[in-house]
This record gives structure tokens, C-alpha cells and sequence, in this order.
């Protein structure tokens, strides 16, 4: 098993990249996993690494990894983490078109995607691998402790494609249903940028009233 990689962030980096995701979702009324979300992501550090911000106590994102394994058995796309408090966020992207999120059957009320039940399942599963590995010595190996505390993302969909109701039921979806007690947040990639946006702003006052207060 491949270990996380240091990584140090940076914010001016950050807000080149968030510029280049919101050009990708305006440009693109839909995208896939493998052709468009997984190369642009891997591609740019400094934005993944600020999904961890969903995870109150991950504050440095100084540990990254795409592509993790998860001791061989399962993969996760991304993996940010807080080398200090020991908090990691494990996310997975999944398309963003018309289905991904619900399916119209025609009879009535929209049933649950295959998409996004496939990526909610991945994550259920990868909250089990790291229960049952986290006493073994390959555990300490690849997170330096064997507790962590760890959470999901799901990043699926867009807002256009959901009317009024559907978002209502991933909101809620995503707010009241608990894995293990953990939380799995369920995300449109507007949503996605919508909450980077804000989460940077608040980052950046932080920063200059840190720096204000040194004078």
C-alpha cells in the first residue's frame, strides 16, 4: 500500500484552479468520470485538496493522495488529510449528467440513480475497510496512527438536471443519513464550487485577521 504524500498548500494556487473548475462546469453541461472529472482533478492539487475544508477539524490539507488503495481492496479517487489532528476525507466523483443522481421511470416520484447508489455503496464500503484494518500494523503504515477520525464525499450531478424535490432529497440524504455515525456528504459539482467558493473566502478573512493581529 501506497502511503499519502506531503503536500503544502497554496492559496493563490488554489483560486488559478477553482477559476479553471468553474470554466470546466460552464463550458461542459455534462461530464464524465474517466473522460473529464478524474484527469482534471488529478491535475490540479491545490483545488482537491480543498474539498477536505467539508471536515471542520482538517484544516491543513497537508496530505494528499489520488487514486488511494485501500489495502488492496477497494480504491478511493481522492484522499485529503490533516497530518496533526488526524482527520481525513475520502472522496469519490462520479458522473455528472442527466442520470447520475436520479432516474425518471415514469411513475411518478424519481427512483434513486445506479450511479449514485454505486458511489454511496463505494463509500460504504470503504468506511468498513478502514473499521476492520485499523488495528493491524499496515493501517499504522499508511495514516502514522491507528486513530483517525474520517469522513466521505460523494461529488455527483449538476443542479440543472434536479428539480425543486430532488434536491430536497439529497439534501436531506446527505444531512440525516449516518454510516457508522459518520456522515457521507452528498455534493453536486455546483454545489462543489458553490461551497469551495465560500469556504475560501472565509479562509482568507481567517488569514488577514491571523496576520492583523501579529502587528
Amino acid at each position: 500500500m501506497k502511503n499519502l504524500n506531503q503536500f503544502h498548500w497554496n492559496s493563490q494556487l488554489f483560486l488559478q484552479e477553482f477559476n479553471e473548475f468553474e470554466l470546466l462546469l460552464k463550458n461542459n453541461q455534462e461530464l464524465k468520470e474517466n473522460e473529464h472529472i478524474l484527469p482534471f482533478f488529478k491535475e490540479r492539487s491545490h483545488l482537491s485538496a480543498f474539498i477536505g475544508s467539508y471536515v471542520s477539524r482538517l484544516n491543513r490539507f497537508d496530505l494528499i493522495k489520488h487514486e488511494f488503495d485501500f489495502f488492496g481492496d477497494f480504491r478511493a479517487d481522492l484522499v485529503i488529510g490533516d497530518s496533526v489532528s488526524n482527520h481525513y476525507c475520502f472522496i469519490e466523483f462520479e458522473d455528472a449528467t442527466e442520470n447520475s443522481i436520479f432516474e425518471n421511470i415514469n411513475r411518478g416520484m424519481s427512483k434513486w440513480g445506479t450511479r449514485f447508489d454505486r458511489g454511496f455503496s463505494q463509500i460504504i464500503d470503504w468506511f468498513w475497510n478502514l473499521e476492520d484494518n485499523k488495528n493491524r500494523s499496515r493501517f499504522r503504515d499508511a495514516f502514522g496512527s491507528n486513530q483517525i477520525h474520517f469522513f466521505g464525499v460523494l461529488v455527483i450531478g449538476r443542479d440543472q438536471f434536479l428539480t425543486p424535490i430532488e434536491q430536497e432529497r439529497l439534501q436531506w440524504r446527505s444531512a440525516k443519513v449516518l454510516i457508522d455515525s459518520r456522515p457521507i456528504i452528498c455534493v453536486t459539482f455546483d454545489q462543489l464550487a458553490s461551497d469551495l467558493s465560500f469556504a475560501s473566502s472565509q479562509y482568507r478573512l481567517m488569514v488577514q485577521d491571523s496576520s492583523s493581529s501579529n502587528f
